[in-house]
């Protein structure tokens, strides 16, 4: 008797060969629908899944597959005598080689304006149950859904080295592309209904976009993966143009800058280093808003990332090029900018159109802790309902600027954060303190004479008056925190006393 295989894809990648090839080792195959059409129009003959089971197909195709002669065929236990009996009774063959890719769930959910009942209906059935199947008869059975793993399965078969080992890790791949196509209809649903993002049980479904050459340190491997769905503005979206691959803190670093200038409309550069912002600044146009960022603190930016929301022209590639940056990110890039920035032979050139879209606070955060995940939603606010002057001086509408401006940054920075800046760049940064008078003496420290006349924000509220202290003594003139403290009124009375204003935003921005 023949050995058989069924193939039934909705992929028809190499569908063709790969049956060909069967064919030449002796395999009849099982086909239904839309695979046995292309099959039989290569002139490969098929046995229809209907004469298998002496069952037409009904429901719209909805059921073909779902049938005894096909299920016992692929999980009878060929060593065991009792199924080979039945099997004999019942006068089923036995399916060997299983091929099935399932319903394009996926492609079909990323279409735009695509309706809920069209989701639904490519919701695979049969295939899921055929593939687990097999899977699970794993030493009887090799079942291929990958079609990258086609010309595999026909070299193990034609050399006679397909072992157990081999069918185990076809077996698992079914496992991992049922899960995750599961997850994806289980968190659609779930998108669609309003359900709570926050429910008990999560599955999460990611796919691989590159292989890291390792992770923060050279002895971790890493990898990175995106989620599916459409993100415009996010970092998975982004086109290298030019230069080696990213690395795991680039990624990270990247996407940090990524998330700073999202916050502004208006022409802004933002320069990053350890995923913590260097140097911020907007300006009447890019060119100006890099030198700015380039200002701000010349040291930290070496070595560092840069993201614009704006398109990269002659004259500011010129000045990035001017010295070593890991990365340029931005919606787009002018031919002359490309051509100078390019002669660096490692920077990487990221071009993203959708850089300035903004995040949402239905998205998700995500924290791997040991053997747990903490989500929230993304930070999106950046004042409360009770932004208020605190103090008897009130801040000038320029000062305001200054600090609403520094508030963005503030939001971004590792806290304990302290953000100084003037003229709607910043001047200082002080990030990931374990106190925050240390956060104001290192933001202090790099602003030098820069931090006199500059604004101040904190993440969060001061417990201790030292920071208004320490702000006067370098001619701090305003500050903008969260308030909140018991001991609000200390520095609000201090303020008073040195003649710098404070402006309470009601909403904290701590970021660990």
């Amino acid at each position: 008797m023949k050995k058989r295989a069924l193939i039934s894809v909705s992929d028809k990648t190499g569908v063709v060969e790969f049956a060909r090839g069967l064919i030449d080792l002796n395999y009849e195959i099982i086909s239904t629908g839309g695979t046995a059409l292309a099959l039989q129009k290569a002139g490969i003959e098929v046995i229809g899944v209907s004469d298998i089971t002496g069952f037409p197909e009904c429901l719209d195709g909805r059921v073909k597959t779902l049938h005894p002669k096909i299920h016992a065929g692929i999980l009878a236990v060929r060593n065991n005598a009792e199924h080979m009996q039945q099997l004999a009774e019942l006068d089923v063959n036995t399916i060997d080689v299983v091929a099935i890719n399932l319903y394009p769930f996926k492609q079909t959910i990323l279409k735009e304006g695509v309706a809920f009942n069209e989701a639904i209906e490519n919701i695979d059935i049969g295939g899921p149950t055929m593939i687990r199947a097999a899977a699970k008869n794993y030493q009887d059975v090799a079942v291929v859904v990958d079609p990258n793993d086609y010309p595999l399965l026909i070299n193990h078969l034609k050399a006679n080295t397909l072992t157990i080992d081999i069918k185990k890790q076809f077996a698992f791949k079914v496992f991992e592309h049922t899960a995750a196509y599961d997850a994806l209809i289980a968190n659609y649903l779930a998108e669609k209904l309003g359900q709570n993002k926050l429910r008990d049980t999560l599955t999460l479904t990611f796919e691989k976009v590159a292989d890291m050459r390792y992770g923060e340190n050279p002895h971790q491997g890493a990898a990175f993966y995106k989620e599916i769905g459409k993100f415009e503005g996010s970092l998975t979206a982004a086109t290298q143009l030019h230069g080696k691959e990213l690395s795991y803190n680039n990624i990270a670093d990247t996407d940090a800058a990524i998330a700073i200038v999202k916050e502004f409309d208006e022409p802004c550069v933002v320069a990053v280093k350890h995923a913590n912002p260097c140097g911020v600044a907007t300006g009447k146009d890019i060119y100006n808003a890099y030198n700015s960022a380039y200002n701000a603190d010349p040291v930290s930016i070496f070595g560092g990332i840069v993201a614009a929301n704006r398109e990269i022209d002659k004259a500011t590639a010129e000045q990035i090029s001017k010295i070593f940056l890991e990365i340029v990110i931005a919606p787009s890039f002018s031919k002359e900018a490309i051509e100078i920035i390019s002669q660096k032979k490692n920077i990487r050139i990221l071009e993203l159109p959708g850089i300035s879209v903004k995040n949402t606070e239905d998205m998700m955060d995500f924290k791997k802790v040991s053997g747990g995940l903490l989500i929230q939603g993304l930070d999106c606010k950046l004042l409360g309902e009770q932004f208020k002057t605190v103090t008897k001086i009130k801040p000038t509408e320029k000062e305001i600027e200054d600090l609403l401006f520094a508030w963005k940054i503030a939001k971004y920075t590792k806290s304990n954060a302290i953000v100084l800046a003037k003229d709607s760049a910043t001047v200082g940064i002080g990030p990931g303190q374990t106190n925050r008078i240390t956060a104001l003496e290192l933001a202090i420290k790099y602003a030098g004479e820069k931090s006199n006349q500059s604004v101040m924000a904190s993440d969060a509220y001061f417990p201790f008056p030292d920071c208004v202290e320490a702000a006067a003594k370098t001619g701090i003139t305003a500050i903008i925190q969260p308030g909140g403290s018991i001991r609000d009124e200390e520095s609000i009375k201090k303020c008073d006393e040195l003649g710098i204003s404070m402006v309470f935003t009601g909403l904290r921005h701590f970021k660990h």
